[in-house]
This record gives C-alpha cells, sequence and structure tokens, in this order.
C-alpha cells in the first residue's frame, strides 16, 4: 500500500517546482488569485502577486464585459475601453448598465488591490516575472486564444513606441519595493477615474443616445446613404453625445471629493515610488529604473526622466490643493479657476457658459496661474513620446 501511494503521489506532482510566473502562464489570472487569497500566511512575493493579480483582473473584467457586448477599441479617449481586443461574432447588444458594472468593477478590484498592497508595506520582496506568462482570457475560454497576451492587448508593455531602446525577445521583469508605490499610484488613478465618471451617472445618457441613433437608423428604410458621413463619424458622434449629455447633469458630490482623494494619493505613492527607486543600486530586470538602471523593457529612460516628472506631478498636486490657478482667456492674467473647489462643489459641466467664463466664475479667484514650462519641459526631453511616458510612469 505506501509503495502504490508514494507511486500515486510522484505521478501526481510536478517533475520541477512551478514559479508563481509559470502558473499564471498555464493556468491564468483569475485562477493564480484566487490560490494566493486563500493563503493563510502569504509572503512578500506572494503578496504582491496578490495585488498585481487583482489591478490585472480589473482590467481582464473589463475586456471580457467589452467582448460580450462587441465594444471596441474605439473610446479613445477613455483608459481601458482604449485597449484593443479580438471580435467577438456572437456579442449582445450593449445596455447602460454594462458600463456602470464595467467601471464599478474595475474600481472593487483596485480596491482589493490596495488592500494586499497595505498589507505588505514596505518589507522586501522580488518577485521575477516573465511579461509573456501575462496574458488575458478575454473570451472567457480558459485557455490562451490569439490576441489575449500582454503584449498584444497594451502594445507598451513588450514594446511597440518610438520610447523603445531595444527590443528584448522576452523580457522578465524583478519586481520590487519600489514598484509596490508604483502599483499603489496606478490604483488610485483608475479609482479616481472611476469616481469621475460614476459622479455624472452616465446611464441615463447612454440610453438617450441609443434610443435616438435607433431612431436615426429606422428612417434609413431600405434605401443606402447618398454619402460615407455615418460610416466615418457616426460612432464618434454618438460617443460625445453621451459624454456631453452625462457632463450636463450635476454631479455627485461625495463621488467627485473621493476622486479628488484619489487623484492625491497617486501622486503621493508615485513620489514614494521614486525616493525607493533612488535608493536602489541593483540592476536586473527594471520595471522603471533610476538613471543608474536600465530598463528591463528595453525603454529609452534619459538621466532625469524621474526628477523632471515629479515636477509634473508637483504642479498638478498644487492645481488640486487650489495652490495654484487654471487659467481662463477671459480672466486675465492675475486669476484662474480653483480645481480643488470645482472637486468639493463640482458643477454640471456647460461648454457654452464655460468658454465664455460665467459658468466658471463660483470658482474662479486672484492667485498664481498654473504655467506649462514642467509639462513643456518634459514633453522636450522624452522627445515627443510625454503622453506614452505619462501613461507607463503614471
Amino acid at each position: 500500500m505506501r509503495s502504490l501511494a508514494l507511486a500515486l503521489v510522484l505521478a501526481t506532482a510536478p517533475a520541477t517546482a512551478e514559479t508563481l510566473s509559470e502558473e499564471i502562464g498555464r493556468t491564468g489570472l483569475a485562477p493564480t488569485e484566487a490560490r494566493l487569497a486563500a493563503l493563510p500566511s502569504p509572503t512578500n512575493e506572494e503578496l504582491f502577486a496578490l495585488a498585481g493579480l487583482r489591478f490585472l483582473g480589473g482590467i481582464e473584467a473589463a475586456l471580457q464585459l467589452r467582448w460580450q457586448t462587441g465594444v471596441q477599441a474605439d473610446w479613445s479617449e477613455l483608459p481601458i475601453l482604449r485597449l484593443p481586443i479580438p471580435e467577438n461574432p456572437n456579442a449582445r447588444p450593449f445596455a447602460p448598465a454594462d458600463f456602470t458594472t464595467l467601471i464599478t468593477g474595475l474600481d472593487a478590484d483596485m480596491e482589493a488591490a490596495r488592500t494586499a498592497l497595505t498589507q505588505l508595506g514596505d518589507k522586501p520582496f522580488a518577485l521575477d516575472i516573465r511579461l509573456a506568462d501575462l496574458w488575458f482570457d478575454i473570451n472567457q475560454s480558459g485557455t490562451r486564444d490569439e490576441g489575449e497576451d500582454i503584449g498584444s492587448v497594451t502594445g507598451l508593455a513588450l514594446g511597440g513606441g518610438r520610447m523603445i531602446g531595444v527590443q528584448l525577445e522576452d523580457p522578465v521583469i524583478t519586481f520590487d519595493t519600489a514598484d509596490a508605490a508604483w502599483l499603489q499610484a496606478y490604483t488610485h488613478f483608475l479609482s479616481g477615474f472611476a469616481s469621475v465618471t460614476l459622479a455624472y451617472d452616465p446611464e441615463p445618457a447612454i440610453q438617450r443616445v441609443l434610443d435616438s441613433s435607433k431612431a436615426i437608423y429606422a428612417l434609413w428604410g431600405e434605401t443606402p446613404p447618398n454619402n460615407a458621413m455615418d460610416m466615418m463619424f457616426g460612432r464618434q458622434v454618438d460617443r460625445a453625445a453621451m459624454v456631453l449629455h452625462a457632463l450636463a447633469k450635476t454631479p455627485d458630490k461625495a463621488l467627485a471629493q473621493d476622486a479628488h482623494g484619489h487623484f492625491l494619493s497617486m501622486i503621493q505613492e508615485n513620489r514614494r515610488f521614486w525616493s525607493l527607486v533612488a535608493l536602489e543600486s541593483d540592476n536586473k530586470g527594471e520595471w522603471v529604473p533610476n538613471d543608474k538602471q536600465a530598463s528591463g523593457l528595453g525603454i529609452m529612460m534619459p538621466p532625469g526622466t524621474g526628477e523632471r516628472w515629479q515636477a509634473v506631478l508637483a504642479d498638478a498636486e498644487k492645481l488640486l490643493k487650489g495652490e495654484a490657478l487654471v487659467p481662463h482667456w477671459r480672466f486675465g492674467a492675475e486669476a484662474g479657476i480653483n480645481v480643488k473647489k470645482m472637486f468639493d462643489d463640482p458643477p454640471p459641466v456647460d461648454l457654452i457658459t464655460w468658454i465664455q467664463g460665467e459658468g466658471l466664475l463660483p470658482y474662479a479667484e486672484k492667485g498664481p496661474q498654473m504655467s506649462a514650462a514642467s509639462w513643456n519641459d518634459f514633453e522636450s526631453f522624452v522627445q515627443g513620446d510625454s503622453m506614452l511616458f505619462a501613461v507607463f510612469l503614471n
């Protein structure tokens, strides 16, 4: 009996120990997250992996909902919705409630990621992740299919912009304590985005445009249109109408203030990230390197990138705190718009009165105006790749 039991154990045991990265590549994000979440005493590496998987899992859930409803990557104005995904030939109709589900789900996953990161704190760890092991189960088949690897979906993660210096065939990143702060900052950014979006309750606006578009297309009858205007611009015009209708209502004050807190926390955590990166002396598989390190992705990071990016975020923090004002063409050189007041008591967006100035008078005051010098310096420094770096550096 002992020999039989031993034989059964040997038959089911893996030949070699499987790394966390290999487990993700084999089973996917959700199964690995579920196993780690059930551990009674996770290691520091497992806690970071749990946070990272919840972060990526939030993105995966959003991509899955998009695939189910056939929402393609033509919402270039919004994070998550701009990522390319495979087409679903049997997609169900998109409903306004789907958008709310997507945003609230994303926010919940960011909160879950922060829970694991809070438990981890500043404890030291080093976790090797082979980026080729990361994939999103977009069609929920349980297996990796074409177009589901992280490179195909995000582009930036494995290269694809002019800021890539050396194209690495199989990059492996060694995530460490500093990268936990980077991840914390990014969860706050996405939660802030979610709170701003939900503050304007977009469902009625989406339904209004869907209904009007349906009525418009009913007028076509059997005769094809005599131009291609709708094919070229119809979807974009509908999206713009959804956004403008939603912004025209008075937003939820508590959600606006919640977003304000997340954006300030994002800057705080980003600042902590750069302070930790500056202390690193190793040079192995760096996610975002300091001036003496090399990127594990092959990204060209000119010396001084971190310093210049921190200057950009310092300006953003001044705006959020009301210490610097947004210039307005009607308010002269001595006054501007206090952004903090707009988060404290958020207004509906009325483009006519905002452009003319009347609608922004409650938030206008005398004081120092924000300069674009830091952003212009950063943009010039990274040679036109400012938006790519902004997304990457957070």
